[in-house]
């Protein structure tokens, strides 16, 4: 094989550790109808995928089986206060009365009587379909449908505890997934060397301590443990070597994981007993994702592993998750009515690139450029009480896509997006509270024109929507 093609034939592997997955080489290869031609390669040259378990203490917090779906921009996750979410998640950083305040802002603990606890769940019901407009690989139509439904169901889940050390200072602790992503296509979509799986897990734990500093001025920090495990898959056409192109599919698969610690904190004044104004910042996280990379090779082109390329080997990426500063406010208008307000910074440009490093020396680096920029949400929120039991919400927000139109990928396709949403909160007892909530957001279409020598141009559009369902469980004790 000369230099050329070695160099080309390295570049055929399209892996991003933004869209991680959860994959089983052995169904895409069986089920591909494109390997019609190729011999299906033999059990020594498929390694079956071993997910990575989280630590125990996790389990037993119930943080499992969690597959997230990104919904706010990039791959963040705000779903993490049932009451929030009908506000459409604006004026978290004024303060939210239950423990879930530790994600949005941990001076807001210094408002909360006695101890409590919060435990929440998000049924998220995505649907990302993309419509082929002209892909080409190797200059020929793209074989193959245009994937399905590419947005899987997902659960997402977070737990809350505080505690009052006295009437100024209280502690607690937040078990959370502040960010995620899922992307599943068919094994046979003419987007299948750009991406077929993708997963991106994040776990975080949170303790923290909030004081009040006067009576209207209260600060707050948290440590941020959190844990990033990313998997992703795709085909690879290794039938355009050999004279078969698109009849001679293998498969890659990369996974890694990480522990990493990052920090928050934030300052809530209250001016006067109806008005709260918050600020609270979350600190950028660097992990280092360690792992794997394993290939499929079918038999027609073994020969393209004689150099040592695509023979299974450790890898690492750099996942650089961005830092952010909201700012809330909360004004009752009346003993009935209240609204709430948010912008919210995220720091996304620091997602310049996304590169993979492979152990073995004959398999060159990935590198796909992301450059992505930074973006600014806007929300609004209104609640009504019609007495002392009930509370009803209502919420709208702007959430702006971090992707600039020529980087757009299959594993993301993100793009602008518009919520509405409506919750209620129920409390029976002045112990006991159960909240609901109900999202829907409405994305703007997206094209995408990904473009690689060896994979082919993906050309088409993407249309999404999505809705979210949570319910909340409140215990003070």
């Amino acid at each position: 094989m000369s230099s050329t093609q070695n160099e080309s034939t390295s570049k055929a592997v399209q892996v991003s550790l933004n869209n991680p997955l959860n994959h089983n080489p052995n169904h895409h290869l069986n089920n591909n109808p494109l390997n019609n031609i190729a011999a299906q390669p033999s059990a020594k040259q498929t390694k079956q995928f071993v997910n990575l378990s989280l630590p125990s203490i996790l389990m037993t917090l119930g943080v499992v089986g969690i597959t997230p779906s990104a919904f706010a921009s990039g791959f963040a996750l705000v779903e993490q206060s049932v009451p929030n979410l009908g506000n459409a998640a604006s004026g978290g950083a004024a303060g939210i009365d239950d423990a879930s305040t530790i994600f949005f802002n941990p001076a807001g603990l210094t408002r909360l009587e006695g101890d409590s606890f919060v435990g929440a769940g998000y049924l998220i019901l995505p649907t990302t379909k993309f419509r082929n407009q002209g892909s080409t690989v190797g200059g020929a139509p793209a074989l193959g449908g245009n994937g399905g439904d590419a947005g899987p169901t997902s659960f997402v889940p977070n737990l809350y505890g505080a505690w009052s050390l006295s009437d100024r200072v209280k502690v607690g602790i937040g078990v959370n997934a502040p960010f995620g992503l899922a992307t599943e296509y068919d094994s046979d979509w003419v987007g299948r060397y750009q991406a077929i799986e993708s997963e991106l897990i994040t776990i975080n734990i949170n303790p923290t301590v909030a004081a009040k500093l006067t009576d209207n001025f209260s600060v707050g920090v948290g440590l941020d443990v959190q844990y990033a495990r990313a998997e992703l898959s795709n085909a690879i056409d290794f039938g355009s070597f050999i004279g078969l192109s698109q009849q001679a599919d293998g498969l890659s698969e990369v996974e890694g994981d990480d522990w990493s610690v990052g920090y928050n904190v934030g300052v809530l004044y209250e001016p006067t007993e109806t008005t709260r104004i918050g600020l609270a910042y979350r600190s950028a996280i660097t992990h280092t994702l360690q792992g794997a990379a394993d290939f499929a090779v079918p038999t027609a082109a073994a020969p393209l592993t004689a150099t040592g390329q695509f023979t299974d080997t450790d890898a690492s990426a750099e996942l650089k998750l961005p830092d952010s500063l909201s700012f809330g406010v909360y004004q009752e208008l009346s003993p009935q009515w209240s609204i709430v307000g948010d912008v919210t910074w995220t720091n996304w440009s620091r997602f310049e690139e996304l590169r993979i490093e492979f152990d073995n020396p004959a398999q060159e680096d990935v590198v796909q450029p992301e450059n992505w920029e930074d973006t600014v949400r806007i929300g609004f929120g209104i609640n009504y009480k019609p007495d002392e039991i009930w509370t009803l919400r209502a919420g709208a927000a702007y959430d702006p896509s971090p992707v600039d139109d020529q980087f757009v990928t299959a594993e993301i396709p993100d793009s602008d997006r518009f919520w509405v949403t409506v919750g209620a909160g129920y409390r029976p007892s002045d112990n006991i509270s159960l909240d609901v909530a109900y999202a829907h957001l409405f994305f703007n279409d997206r094209a995408i024109s990904q473009s690689d020598p060896v994979a082919g141009d993906l050309i088409g559009t993407y249309e999404s929507q999505a809705d979210i369902v949570g319910v909340q469980f409140n215990w003070r004790f």
